[in-house]
């Protein structure tokens, strides 16, 4: 249960992409921030393009909380119904991970496929320093309310029957597609259903005679646009304020969920809409089907710090399209150590500096400019004439929406507990030579093996763009 108290909040300007422009944020209720992202289909590890909308979520949350609102955050996990084509054509890509990884098509499988990858996902958002949101329900515990939207929207007249499922007719909801996008070309690419009345037309149910539940209306799944519309409106009702997502949920999976819910609820679903631009590599959309999916896996074997990654996403502004590559994440993570090196020699105590925090103020509240919020961490950094203690406690504050890990114990842990060693023993010196060697070679299975060598005899590595730098570990520190 969430009580919500009246609090003096901010003025915060968002680009709404239902307008297509910069609204200042009026909330539903006074001094609350209620909002829903769309989650990961746990099939599978996300990978960094995915993780780009799970931090805009946590940055426009932080971002509200540091401006006095209370904020309710819900985030789903879809464990079923998403198919391969998000058309509704295709595999589900839960039961598509059940024959990738040789188990027996059931629902318990399933269930517990979704298990697993939802625990790894935990981890990655812990590493990413992203916020729990208050809220994370799995697709599959809400089943019940999802069929209750596919009903009332049968009895609406909404909904047709076909031989595969049920779908949402958009000849009925003339305000279909108002988020935008090329839903009608989407739609319309090859293997689009001759039973559908019109190609835009999706599915809020498909049938299944193997897995699924049973309905008046044959055995199968929900839809995956009808999960999130029910999931939403369950914890934050039937209007709530800002829906967050990647930029290609624009065109079907958004655009469908208003269509659904504003069928069957006869409200206004959403206020703002939030989407981020895509992560590319190489100048190609990074993706599972793509083949140039890169998790945080990877990061570890490199020696890069999954919040680096952060970092470098936050130097880019979220509807700005990024190129992913290996060396401006290095570099990303060069400037954040020397950042925090900076940080942790601050000493004293003090209040955040009132001049500074108007500077970050006026650039993260208006749609979280986070490069030049960084921009101007950077000028308090170097400014020599704020005093230290009111220096440490203006990054501090600056942290709670960033994120990156001033005002946690880490960077202190991590600064007190080792130094620099420039007389390790041979063999730890030939270790650091076999890993370097193995770096350049590209072979960083072999290099993330030596590091764990290396560590397990006391030393740590870091990367620098001078070479690596070995560094002894403490005993506290160990």
């Amino acid at each position: 249960m969430f009580f919500f108290k009246k609090r003096q909040v901010a003025s915060i300007e968002l680009f709404n992409t239902k307008g297509r422009e910069k609204q200042v944020f009026e909330p539903l209720k006074e001094g609350q921030m209620k909002m829903y992202s769309c989650g990961p289909t746990v099939y599978d590890y996300v990978h960094i393009g995915n993780l780009r909308a799970y931090l805009l979520s946590d940055i426009v949350r932080r971002t509200f909380e540091y401006a006095g609102y209370k904020v309710l955050q819900v985030m789903n996990f879809t464990d079923f119904g998403h198919l391969t084509s998000d058309e509704d054509e295709g595999e589900d890509k839960m039961m598509k991970a059940l024959r990738r990884e040789g188990k027996e098509l059931t629902m318990e499988n399933m269930f517990a496929l979704a298990t697993t990858y939802i625990d790894a996902y935990q981890k990655d958002r812990e590493a990413m320093n992203i916020l729990k949101p208050h809220i994370m329900p799995r697709a599959s515990e809400h089943v019940r309310g999802q069929m209750a939207y596919v009903e009332t929207l049968l009895h609406k007249d909404y909904a047709y029957k076909t031989s595969d499922g049920v779908y949402f007719d958009t000849e009925k909801f003339p305000e279909y597609g108002v988020l935008g996008g090329s839903a009608s070309e989407e739609h319309s690419r090859v293997g689009v259903s001759s039973e559908k009345k019109n190609p835009r037309d999706f599915a809020v149910w498909k049938f299944n005679n193997e897995m699924g539940w049973d309905a008046p209306w044959g055995k199968g799944f929900p839809g995956w646009h009808v999960e999130c519309t029910a999931m939403s409106t369950h914890y934050l009702g039937r209007t709530f304020d800002v829906h967050t997502g990647g930029i290609d949920n624009v065109p079907i999976h958004h655009n469908n969920e208003i269509a659904q819910a504003e069928a069957a609820n006869e409200k206004p679903y959403v206020r703002y809409w939030l989407h981020n631009e895509h992560v590319s590599v190489d100048s190609r959309r990074i993706g599972k089907s793509e083949g140039n999916a890169i998790t945080l896996k990877q990061f570890s074997d490199r020696g890069i710090s999954a919040i680096a990654y952060r970092y470098w996403l936050l130097t880019g502004h979220y509807r700005q399209k990024v190129n992913f590559t290996w060396e401006a994440v290095e570099a990303a993570q060069t400037a954040l150590k020397r950042a925090q090196k900076l940080f942790v020699d601050l000493k004293g105590s003090g209040k955040p500096d009132a001049g500074y925090q108007e500077k970050f103020r006026e650039v993260i509240y208006d749609d979280l400019n986070t490069p030049e919020a960084i921009a101007v961490l950077w000028e308090l950094l170097k400014d020599e004439s704020v005093p230290s203690g009111i220096k440490r406690a203006t990054i501090l504050d600056f942290d709670r929406v960033l994120g990156l890990g001033f005002s946690g114990a880490r960077v202190h842990l991590e600064a007190e507990k080792v130094t620099v060693s420039s007389e390790a023993p041979e063999g730890i010196q030939n270790l650091l030579k076999e890993r370097e060697e193995a770096r350049v070679a590209k072979d960083f299975a072999r290099a993330d093996e030596l590091r764990v060598s290396i560590a397990e005899h006391g030393y740590v590595i870091e990367d620098s763009p001078e070479g690596p730098i070995l560094r002894k570990v403490t005993g506290e520190g160990r």
